[in-house]
């Protein structure tokens, strides 16, 4: 007999449907697996046996023939352990074959029969509900994670012997489907708002604290800069040298960042559950990520990669930050993975089995020390000669410079910044009201045209999106010319601009506002020696 389950398996961070398809004939005894599938699928059949006959269901001496469509696509993981035997039992009869019909089952097996909680059951049920799938058959454990989604019905079993129950109409031993479906009734929006509530964390530290911007004493420029990313989403460098505040400012811009709106939080609680990094008790995640990888960090790990590749930390930081600290001392090779999500905010990755698409829309915020020795311009005190601070500088390389919009100096502070106590006007929630402001205002603006803030307004919309006064216009042009900007760099500082002038209320884009946002993108050269700038 012939039977076919629904399940799906994970591409990138995407949900692909895949039909579990089990044949029963008669033949010599054997339990295959076919359909592109890893050792650790095939893995599934002495699970998914052992299983059933700790149930006391034992299979019959035929050819069972497991067949995982489609074909052209690699599927690896536990997760099809479920939807294997749940074919299985229907091929058998013991189930009727109409119980999982625009069901989508997902699930790992014990040997003794219990459900483990599996990765991906978010980007799984979003596919189900947009199929058009009555229901979804999930691991409790994962039950939290599937409820976030509306609009389809989400069944939470803990055992095989629970989905037995379920598919016959039976509520005898374990939880009824009733109740599972009632457990599963609230909506993402109320999901948000409860996570929200909890103060939940894109990481496994949940009880992280932000820290707030009044604990920095002095450095305006410093918070000038971080406002001005924090409400176009644009990228930020900060050279000076150790100790000058560069790594305090970094952790604090998740502080001031707008809150993430109900398709963020779907985003990127999507690209959690694929690298099986969220937490069980959270239904959905609403503080935007931090991501701080140390300076040795691998390609791999930066930009996601493996045999069958997964999220890297650019991605895990998607609609969040991406903090590099020391920037010159990573990899070249490293460094320059960075230029397609800078520029394109999404990384590709292509092997012989297909390529793979991750979201990498994030604010990156680097820091750099200003020579080797980090002491440069203190002639005083720093021992670098000048080849070596232009060698050190150079390591990173123009084309990913001038994909950062904001770069600044950090000075030292100065004894009496240090003991200023100015907290009103310097606080986090001071700045994030601004930026709140100034984000409601680009929301207004860009309307239906899909474009979240500044940075994403396209080349040929800068015009529409970004007028300039008179005078606006002439010092651009002057700047323009003065500075050899690239188009990339005259495009950089027109959003930098508009974004200025959202935090002043403007609805042009004046002198004043292009002069800022010019200075931001020639500030870096003063680190050079002036024989080298």
């Amino acid at each position: 007999m012939f039977c076919s389950v629904l399940s799906a398996a994970i591409s990138g961070v995407e949900a692909v449907p895949v039909w579990v398809e089990a044949d029963v004939s008669d033949g010599m005894p054997v339990f295959s697996m076919v359909g592109h599938v890893t050792a650790q699928v095939k893995e599934s059949a002495d699970r998914v046996r052992t299983a059933l006959r700790n149930l006391n269901i034992f299979l019959p001496p035929k050819r069972i023939t497991i067949n995982l469509a489609p074909g052209d696509l690699r599927k690896e993981g536990s997760r099809f352990d479920l939807p294997i035997a749940a074919a299985v039992l229907e091929a058998l009869g013991r189930i009727p074959q109409e119980a999982l019909e625009g069901v989508m089952v997902l699930g790992e097996l014990h040997l003794d029969g219990r459900v483990e909680k599996v990765t991906g059951v978010l980007p799984s049920v979003l596919n189900a509900r947009q199929r058009g799938c009555r229901a979804c058959v999930i691991p409790s454990d994962n039950l939290r994670e599937g409820k976030a989604v509306s609009g389809v019905q989400v069944f939470g079993i803990k055992n095989l012997r629970e989905l037995i129950t379920y598919c016959r109409g039976e509520k005898d031993g374990g939880q009824s489907p009733v109740a599972v479906e009632q457990m599963a009734g609230k909506r993402a929006e109320e999901g948000i708002l409860e996570a929200r509530a909890g103060g939940v964390w894109a990481d496994k530290n949940m009880n992280r604290r932000i820290p707030d911007f009044d604990e920095i004493k002095g450095q305006e420029t410093v918070k000038r800069a971080a406002m001005i990313a924090a409400a176009g989403f644009h990228n930020l460098l900060l050279s000076g040298p150790p100790g000058s505040g560069k790594s305090m400012a970094a952790q604090r811009i998740p502080g001031i960042l707008p809150e993430m709106s109900r398709d963020e939080c779907l985003e990127v609680t999507k690209i959690y559950s694929v690298a099986g990094l969220l937490p069980g008790d959270v239904p959905i995640l609403t503080q935007r990520p931090y991501r701080a990888p140390h300076y040795t960090v691998s390609p791999q790990a930066l930009c996601g990669g493996g045999r069958i590749p997964g999220p890297g930390e650019g991605t895990l930081a998607h609609r969040g930050v991406l903090f590099l600290d020391e920037l010159p001392e990573m990899a070249g090779r490293t460094l320059e993975l960075l230029r397609q999500p800078l520029e394109e905010y999404r990384i590709v990755i292509s092997r012989t089995g297909g390529t793979y698409h991750f979201p990498a829309r994030f604010l990156l915020v680097a820091a750099m020390n200003s020579c080797p020795c980090g002491c440069y311009p203190d002639i005083s005190r720093c021992t670098c000669t000048p080849r070596e601070i232009l060698a050190y500088r150079q390591r990173v390389s123009q084309p990913i410079l001038d994909r950062i919009d904001l770069r600044v100096e950090v000075p030292a502070s100065s004894y009496q910044d240090l003991r200023k106590n100015d907290r009103a006007d310097g606080t986090s929630e001071a700045i994030r009201r601004r930026v709140s402001a100034a984000c409601e205002a680009q929301r207004e603006r860009f309307g239906p045209e899909g474009i979240l803030f500044n940075s994403e307004i396209p080349a040929g919309d800068l015009d529409k999106f970004c007028p300039l006064t008179g005078e606006g216009s002439r010092l651009m042009e002057a700047a323009f010319r003065s500075l050899k900007l690239s188009a990339r760099g005259y495009h950089r500082i027109l959003r930098v601009a508009r974004t200025i002038a959202d935090l002043e209320g403007a609805d042009t884009v004046s002198e004043a506002h292009v002069s800022e946002a010019v200075c931001y993108r020639q500030q870096n050269s003063s680190v050079l020696p002036a024989e080298y700038s």
